[in-house]
């Protein structure tokens, strides 16, 4: 399967922590980390090229959000451009809150690995052991650790159901959403023999967030809201409804290019997303995550070496001239490529109006973030360069 290097990112799992020195290097530990890595380059300190870049960008109305670079604890650069609100002209400024879209597969990965730290969960166990309603063929062949890694055979509930966008005009609860959800996934037919090939599956992590649910007593939201997002200490991270998305003034709407231009694209998203794709926050709180994590706070240090490690490898990435070849793996939620002798990990989110990407690069001690509330890819361009950058590789 050919993919490029943002789906690449999205897609794939983490380099293991160990190896790659995350443990000695996160921000949690920026004391050690520090020692020995160089200071910051000119290139993306403020008013250097990174910085020249994206402000161009924004110019050019190629990019509306926040950029967030911090190096070894310390803020480096941090921009905001555009507008949160066109209508109501509000521009997004450093705590304006973004839809995260895929990015919540990480913290839905995570809830799962806290429950499986305490013994209720095992990562070789059948889906059918958790939920019932799923055809044999499902329940009694894929397993939670191919539904992590993108390898169940699973798909995408919304784009394979015609129906589906009727049916969700309907829903107007977490409640709802989930129940409403997951009856669309347990109709799903699988794409291949699980284990045998990788397709994304937002089927999948809907229902890992089912079981996150079912196994804790919690709704899937309550959950991650509670164990997630308080215990990172996310300011405004949270999972907001239409309504609140629409209305809330930090809230940055969804623009999305049509033939007559960019269009608010609010109306059209569900009451709330799902575990595969509903989580909200600013920037700030994305850097604390990744403190929590790689702190420990989330999980003890056995599973967050579980977590964030590599799994299935994946085809090498198509090369590109001028730029460094790339390879990378499927994991436990968080994803990883390896460019130029440095692993890159995180993960990106997308839909209409939604651009979202969270990385950290545990040699160099970066942590850099990318929120968009344009269509998904607009910050590629920043992406790319940021790591060119950052990676050494020019």
């Amino acid at each position: 399967m050919a993919v490029n290097r943002r789906s690449a990112l999205g897609l794939m799992g983490a380099a293991p922590l160990a190896a790659s020195g995350v443990l000695g290097a996160g921000t949690a530990n920026a004391t050690a980390g520090r020692e020995g890595h160089g200071r910051v380059p000119k290139s993306l300190r403020p008013g250097g090229e990174f910085d020249l870049f994206v402000r161009e960008q924004a110019r050019k109305d190629e990019f509306s959000g926040t950029v967030l670079l911090v190096h070894w604890s310390r803020p480096v650069l941090s921009r905001s451009y555009g507008m949160a609100d066109k209508q109501r002209r509000i521009p997004n400024g450093p705590d304006t809150i973004f839809s995260l879209g895929s990015i919540t597969k990480v913290c839905t990965a995570i809830a799962l690995a806290q429950l499986a730290e305490q013994g209720k969960v095992a990562y070789g166990e059948k889906l059918g052991a958790y939920l019932d309603g799923f055809p044999a063929e499902v329940a009694d062949n894929v397993t939670i650790h191919q539904m992590l890694t993108h390898t169940s055979g699973m798909g995408d509930y919304r784009m394979e159901n015609k129906n589906y966008p009727d049916e969700a005009a309907k829903w107007n609860s977490e409640k709802e959403v989930m129940d409403g959800v997951m009856t669309f996934v347990r109709k799903g037919k699988p794409h291949f023999t699980p284990g045998t090939s990788y397709r994304y599956s937002n089927s999948a992590y809907a229902a890992i967030g089912a079981i996150v649910a079912k196994v804790s007593n919690q709704s899937y939201y309550d959950y991650v809201r509670e164990h997630i997002f308080a215990a990172s200490g996310m300011p405004g991270a949270n999972f907001y409804s239409r309504p609140e998305w629409r209305d809330n003034p930090r809230i940055a709407h969804p623009y999305t290019m049509t033939p007559s231009g960019r269009v608010d694209d609010v109306g059209n998203r569900d009451f709330v997303d799902s575990p595969a794709g509903g989580a909200f926050s600013n920037a700030a709180g994305l850097v604390r995550f990744t403190d929590a994590l790689l702190g420990h706070k989330l999980l003890g240090r056995t599973f967050t070496e579980l977590i964030t490690s590599a799994k299935v490898p994946m085809r090498p990435l198509p090369h590109r001239p001028g730029e460094p070849a790339r390879i990378g793996f499927s994991g436990y939620g968080p994803g990883v490529v390896l460019q130029n002798g440095q692993w890159i990990i995180g993960h990106n989110g997308g839909s209409p109006g939604v651009d979202a990407n969270w990385y950290w690069y545990p040699h160099s001690g970066w942590i850099v973030v990318f929120l968009c509330n344009y269509d998904q890819r607009t910050s590629g361009p920043i992406v790319s360069l940021a790591d060119k950058l950052i990676t050494g590789q020019r």
